[in-house]
C-alpha cells in the first residue's frame, strides 16, 4: 500500500492513505525515495480521519530514538527535493553532499524545532 507523508512533529507523523487503519495497529514505515531505503518498524496508529476518498492516519513512535531518526529523516527528504527542485528549475546539477550545504544554509533556521 502507497501513503505520502503530509507532516513530521517530534512524537509522530501523519499521511494520506487509501485504505483505513485501525487506532493501535502496528506499521512499518517505508520511505523508498532514500538510498539506502529508511524503513522504522515501530510506529503505532494513534488515530486516522477519513479526508474525501483517501483517511489521514496519525502514526506515534515508539520511542525518542525513532522520533530523532524520523526528523532527520525528514530533513533528507527536504534537501533531496530541493536538489530536484534546482536541477529542474535552474537547471543545475547538485551533489547530494552540494544540495544539502545549500539547504541547510537556506533554510535549516526555519526547520521546526521538535
Amino acid at each position: 500500500m502507497s501513503h505520502r507523508t503530509q507532516n513530521v512533529s517530534f512524537g509522530g507523523l501523519a499521511f494520506s492513505s487509501s485504505a483505513t487503519l485501525e487506532p493501535g495497529t502496528l506499521v512499518t514505515l517505508l520511505i523508498p525515495s532514500l538510498q539506502p531505503a529508511f524503513e522504522a518498524i515501530s510506529a503505532r496508529v494513534a488515530w486516522c480521519d477519513a479526508e474525501g476518498a483517501r483517511y489521514v492516519v496519525g502514526v506515534q513512535f515508539a520511542d525518542a530514538e525513532m522520533a530523532f531518526r524520523m526528523r532527520m529523516v525528514e530533513q533528507v527528504c527536504h534537501i533531496e527535493s530541493y536538489r530536484q527542485h534546482i536541477q529542474q528549475h535552474e537547471r543545475r546539477q547538485l551533489t547530494p553532499e552540494q544540495a544539502a550545504e545549500e539547504w541547510i544554509s537556506r533554510y535549516a533556521s526555519s526547520f521546526p524545532d521538535p
